[in-house]
């Protein structure tokens, strides 16, 4: 008989934990204070208003690109030319011209550190065919990543009436960003840089400065993309790791630039002052080993299925702790990946999340000679 194992498996995403110390006085319309690998919301208010994100819709580009790349749609020494379109932008701009070719890293690296406009609508381009057809591949993105309060316009983030997002989308974006291409933040990190401008008047240099003050300004910050129009105000996504914890601080419609870091700054220091991140078994880890009837093999290994990362308040000094519950035996064949138990996690003896346990291996039927193996065996012992 199979055990039976009831198949509940907790979604950590979009928890909101207990909060054990008052949030930071936030001087913005809108915040959202997210950590990063499990989406647990620490602290938040008004975070699904729709407003505009200024560039900070640029992170959702930065992700598309980089999609791109890792679908072998484009890559990164591909060159792009220009168009008229592009190299009119205003705003936040590298400066390119009509028919200048650069290649996709430099677009990449120019709209992560200087929120290059002409930058940004050139790779939308390269990638859609235009910048229509890239703004539909990027609402297409929200709404497969839950983003329900956002709808985009243009791919740079000019003030354009209807283009606008909540602070929990830009925070959503972020997650996909930072946990998918954890590469992006080797531009997200530099303070300046240089690129090169060839056109028909000659070679240039241009000197890049990142617009996102935080790295400057805070310990152990990643990033992300701030953003500033009329209409926008000021906006930043903030990221910062500590202490194996990354954290994602969203400020929307703060009244001047310093008050976008301030405010930025006093929600990381609260997440990370009274919120710890504790991490379960590994996936693929054994634990456990489950009999096979009518086997190839007498046992299965079980793995697990998938990490699990637990927020909890650090006065809550408890430690996480796991049990297995695993079928009494299971009849062959067994395929790799099919679901044998759960491993079931704990704090203070109260379960907060649960885990799959698989199959580590193919178990095929036992074929004749094995049965007459297991008999003779059987008949000698």
């Amino acid at each position: 008989m199979l055990k039976k194992i009831i198949a509940i498996t907790l979604s950590l995403a979009f928890l909101t934990v207990p909060v054990y110390a008052e949030p930071p006085a936030i001087d913005a319309k809108s915040y959202i204070l997210m950590e990063a690998s499990t989406g647990t919301i620490l602290s938040e208010n008004n975070s699904e208003e729709p407003l505009p994100p200024a560039s900070v819709t640029k992170i959702m580009t930065l992700l598309l690109i980089y999609d791109s790349v890792d679908q072998g749609k484009i890559k990164w020494d591909d060159m792009v030319t220009v168009s008229e379109h592009a190299a009119s932008m205003g705003g936040s701009q590298i400066f390119l011209e009509p028919n200048e070719q650069q290649s996709v890293e430099t677009l990449t690296k120019s709209i992560a550190i200087a929120s290059a406009n002409d930058a940004a609508v050139a790779m939308a381009e390269f990638i859609a065919g235009s910048e229509e057809g890239f703004v539909s591949m990027m609402n297409e993105k929200a709404q497969e990543l839950g983003m329900k309060n956002t709808t985009f316009v243009n791919a740079c983030g000019l003030d354009a009436e209807g283009h606008k997002m909540s602070a929990k989308d830009i925070a959503l974006m972020s997650r996909e960003l930072i946990t998918k291409y954890p590469d992006i933040k080797k531009y997200t990190t530099t303070w300046q840089d240089t690129i090169t401008h060839t056109t028909s008047k000659g070679t240039t240099e241009f000197g890049l400065t990142n617009t996102n003050k935080l790295i400057k300004w805070y310990k152990d910050a990643t990033g992300l993309k701030t953003g500033s129009t009329s209409e926008a105000l000021y906006c930043l996504s903030g990221t910062a790791e500590r202490d194996g914890m990354e954290l994602i601080a969203v400020v929307m419609a703060a009244p001047d630039p310093k008050v976008r870091f301030q405010t930025t700054m006093k929600l990381l220091d609260y997440g990370f002052a009274n919120y710890r991140l504790q991490s379960g078994k590994a996936a693929g880890e054994i634990v456990g080993k489950v009999p096979v009837y009518k086997g190839m093999l007498d046992y299965v290994d079980g793995a697990v299925a998938s990490p699990v990362n637990i927020v909890t308040p650090k006065e809550n000094k408890a430690e996480l702790t796991s049990k297995t519950e695993l079928v009494e035996n299971i009849n062959a064949p067994v395929k790799k990946g099919d679901k044998i138990g759960e491993i079931i996690y704990y704090t203070n003896n109260k379960e907060i999340a649960r885990a799959n346990i698989i199959a580590n291996e193919d178990v095929e039927k036992a074929n004749l000679t094995k049965n007459i193996s297991r008999l003779l065996q059987f008949w000698l012992s």
